[in-house]
């Protein structure tokens, strides 16, 4: 009997690793290091105990290589394994992809005239951000992109024995570099290198990825039998944009200063220019038609005369190159435009809408000359990178807290002289009553060069660049400016008092709440509704259309009540942020903060967007794509048009949807908020526990994340000893460390239990709806997983660490009955255990098994003898850390995820 695909795709994995771990071996015992080779645990396991034991370091440095080759495997299986599901079982099976999502809508009768129309609809925004969670060095990613492109090559049998030698001795000098570079940060990275990461994205991969995207929806346009005339333009299909807050995000960040933020601001704009002259230079190339030999429009020598004269001597030249070749002369001219839009010297395109008005030029007279294929080929791309990337490559977002934002109220009333300036110790109602009046005013509290202190100089020297880039260049570089710890009104309203302060309050700059607590989210409806009904909203909304942003924060919310409150809690949210935007005549896009670690909202795109709330959205999407996450989806060109394909189709699915009868009000929501109830009054019994702080400090390595080099922001926003100033990025990134995983599953087995003990009917009716609700089936098979990634066995080893016993038998015994909880209600509910279900999820995880165990026996130990030095003030301390950083980086490695 023929293997089936997937357990295929599973040989494949374990073919592939074998393969490029043998040859890790031989680069190991090539430079002297057998000890080193003969301790991976893969592919023949563990050698016995008389091969004497390598140095620590070494053999942690040899476990981490060979997770991320591992990773690597995994992922060009995981394409691999795409392309054969697509080869033998059509495009449909691709599980979210364009091809099952305009099959389903023909199947439920949408007609193709509809369906263009919802394509243009569709906005999305991935946004790129510089959390301290991606643990792997650049140089280090530059290295996996390359040896992921070699095992791709080594896929193709085309190659002689002698070529394919060539191939395996290049994968020994990658592997060789990789071991010679070392894994670990030494210093934290700049926010000029961070900068240079997301930038290799938005000039290396999204360009060729947002192509190959289109050609996905294309041909699957043309499968499903719908006609390809509708879709010939480039504006008709779904807007892809990029965004970015390296540079822009301070909250918390004392780093990101006004000169950080002109300098990113600038290098988007050059990035975004160089890339247009090179596919312009290309184009002209490629349109080498012969006025002899086709039907030259009239009007095209006019254009090209008119546009020449205006250019003077350049244009003349640009011109003369190419006798007899108007379409090249026409693109030449283009080129030189782009020059002077470069030097900003006046004769260049004021915005990128020029240079897209000209190619809709361009494109008409190839339709005119009978060439419609070739412009389809050559000129759609450029113009679809043009309608995408602009002038500007990605939006910047500029985020600080609202706490920031009193500061700064406060220290410019003080400047202004104003008689009343303790504004934090304001009501609400005074706020927005001074806010509102003083808003009908144009004239500033001060004029420009007045210190008034330095929040309020950090913010209004930020604000001022951004004016000053939005005066030279337009606003479309420029994203939301975004009030983090949003509470009330007010704290949307001081942003608008702002932007008034340097003259940017008529720009169409949108100001966006993020709502992240789970008191927040219960509160943001209220809060949009009094900002909508607000007159300076209303006014600025004939600028910026019928949307308005709202971001919410899934880290916090998970941080504050666990995850299942926090996701019931974004649920509700949405549903009643949309209600209340319908209210006012206005279409809500959520920008969902996400991160990578499934407690943070990470997942896939497609499972995450159909489990969002029917109705709520409104086609336009941003989400952030943070740390490890974004090589993850997007360092491989086909993973990242995957990627895109997915939140692009699941956009275009939700928005069909919206338009279409639910069943909202069939779903079980009184069953899931007793759960989410329940879920958090267990998940807090936790947190206020008298040994929870010292459970936490002692039994995770959060001190040890708290001193690492990964990213160049702090890990507490004030740098506070307390809980509620850790970022929740390290909260997740401990325990992942020592394999609680709590932050993804805590609670949730105490809540089914006491549903199925108390409430057997409703447990009953829940069992119904698991698989059918995509929400309730979405948010149980990701607890599902975090609790199938984490470990009893290690989290009593690390629980061993903490010293009060009382406190540590109490806690250990709280987390370890509920872990088994949830698995076995999970699989009541599913009505199949996990092993039966989860196959790859579970050989997933053995796999990575046997090294991690190896891993954490050397982090607990480091963890005692580091804790012991640094009390004692031993030198030995800093050489432990060290170690501790490069274990780090190798169990994450393993486990696929940070925070």
């Amino acid at each position: 009997m023929k293997p089936s695909l997937e357990s295929q795709g599973l040989s494949k994995i374990s073919e592939d690793l074998n393969f490029i771990l043998s040859r890790f071996r031989e680069v190991l015992q090539a430079l002297g290091q057998p000890e080193v080779a003969d301790k991976l645990p893969w592919p023949q396991g563990l050698s016995g105990p008389s091969t004497p034991t390598p140095k620590a370091e070494s053999q942690i440095q040899a476990l981490g290589i060979s997770f991320q080759l591992m990773n690597l495997v995994e992922e060009n299986a995981a394409v691999q394994f795409r392309r054969q599901l697509e080869t033998h079982r059509g495009p449909a099976s691709i599980r979210g992809s364009w091809a099952e999502t305009l099959q389903q809508a023909r199947s439920q009768g949408i007609e193709e005239a509809e369906l263009a129309n919802l394509l243009s609809e569709i906005s999305v925004q991935p946004v790129l951000t510089a959390h301290p969670t991606e643990a792997k060095r650049v140089t280090i990613l530059e290295l996996h992109r390359e040896l992921y492109l070699l095992l791709a090559k080594l896929e193709n049998q085309v190659w002689a024995p002698s070529e394919r030698k060539q191939l395996i001795a290049e994968a020994r000098v990658l592997l060789e570099r990789w071991w010679r570079t070392g894994e670990v940060y030494l210093e934290k990275p700049t926010l000029e290198a961070e900068r240079n990461n997301v930038m290799h994205y938005f000039t290396q991969v999204y360009p060729e990825a947002l192509r190959l995207s289109d050609q996905r929806l294309l041909s699957a346009w043309e499968t499903a039998g719908l006609d390809p005339g509708l879709l010939q333009q480039p504006e008709r299909l779904p807007r892809l944009q990029f965004g970015s807050w390296v540079g822009g995000d301070r909250d918390g960040h004392p780093y990101v200063t006004a000169q950080v933020t002109r300098t990113t601001l600038q290098q988007h704009r050059k990035a975004a220019l160089a890339l247009l002259r090179q596919q312009v230079q290309k184009l002209a190339a490629q349109l080498s038609f012969s006025a002899m030999t086709n039907r030259v429009p009239g009007h095209l020598p006019q254009a090209i005369n008119r546009w020449a004269e205006r250019l003077g001597p350049e244009g003349e030249r640009a011109v003369a190159r190419n006798p007899e070749e108007p379409w090249r002369q026409f693109v030449s001219l283009l080129r030189v435009r782009l020059e002077h839009t470069w030097e900003e010297d006046g004769h260049g395109f004021a915005s990128s809408q020029e240079l897209a008005t000209e190619l809709r030029y361009l494109r008409q007279t190839l339709e005119e000359a009978g060439a419609g294929n070739v412009a389809r080929s050559l000129l759609f791309p450029l113009e679809r990178q043009v309608q995408c990337l602009g002038f500007h490559l990605a939006k910047l977002d500029i985020r600080q807290n609202s706490d920031f934002h009193e500061k700064a109220v406060e220290q410019l009333l003080q400047a202004a002289g104003l008689k009343k300036t303790a504004y934090s110790l304001w009501q609400e109602s005074d706020r927005v009553a001074f806010l509102t009046e003083e808003l009908q005013q144009k004239r500033p509290f001060v004029v420009p060069g007045t210190s008034c202190g330095p929040e309020a100089d950090a913010l209004l020297d930020c604000y001022r660049v951004v004016k000053e880039h939005v005066g030279r260049h337009g606003p479309e570089g420029v994203g939301s400016f975004i009030v983090s710890m949003t509470r009330s009104l007010s704290d949307l309203l001081l942003v608008y008092l702002f932007l008034r302060e340097v003259g940017l309050l008529e720009q169409p700059l949108p100001v966006v709440p993020l709502f992240e607590t789970v008191e927040d989210l219960e509160n943001g409806a209220g809060i949009l509704d009094g900002f909508l009904r607000h007159p300076v909203t209303q006014r600025r909304q004939e600028q910026l259309g019928p949307f308005q942003e709202v971001m919410l924060g899934y880290s916090d919310s998970n941080k504050d009540g666990g995850i299942l409150s926090s996701r019931w809690n974004i649920y509700q949210a949405m549903q009643q942020l949309a209600h209340t935007a319908d209210q006012h005549g206005v279409r809500l896009c959520f920008f969902h903060g996400i991160g990578g670690t499934i407690s943070r909202g990470g997942g896939k795109y497609h499972r995450f967007l159909d489990g969002m709330p029917a109705g709520a959205m409104s086609g336009h999407i941003k989400l952030t794509v943070q740390g490890e996450t974004i090589a993850q989806q997007f360092a491989n060109l086909y993973t990242a048009t995957y990627n895109l394909e997915m939140l692009l189709a699941g956009s275009g699915r939700q928005r069909g949807n919206a338009r279409r009868p639910s069943q909202e009000d069939e779903y079980p929501h009184a069953l899931i908020g007793q759960l989410a109830s329940w879920s958090q009054e267990h998940y807090q019994r936790f947190l206020s526990h008298p040994g929870f702080l010292q459970f936490f400090s002692e039994a995770t390595p959060i001190d040890v994340l708290e001193q690492s080099r990964i990213g160049s922001r702090p890990a507490r926003r004030a740098g506070k000893r307390a809980l509620a100033d850790l970022r929740a990025i390290p909260w997740v990134f401990s325990w992942n460390q020592a394999r609680f995983g709590l932050t993804g599953w805590l609670g949730v087995g105490f809540a089914l239990r006491k549903m199925e003990e108390e409430s057997p009917a409703d447990f009953v009716s829940l069992q119904q709806w698991a698989g059918r609700w995509p929400f309730l089936r979405y948010t149980l098979i990701m607890i599902e997983t975090n609790l199938l990634n984490a470990d009893p066995d290690m989290m009593r080893s690390y629980a061993g660490l903490v010293e009060h016993a009382k406190w540590r038998e109490e806690l250990l015994a709280f987390l370890l009955e509920d872990y088994q909880a949830g698995l076995e209600q999970i699989a009541k509910l599913f009505g199949q255990p996990a092993s039966e279900r989860r196959i790859s999820q579970l050989d997933n995880v053995q796999r990575r098994q046997p090294a991690l165990l190896i891993l954490h026996e050397f982090q607990l130990e480091a963890l005692r003898q580091w804790r012991q030095a640094r009390k004692a003030g031993a030198p030995e301390a800093e050489q432990l850390l060290e170690r501790l950083l490069l274990l780090t980086n190798a169990i994450s490695g393993g486990l696929k995820n940070t925070g």
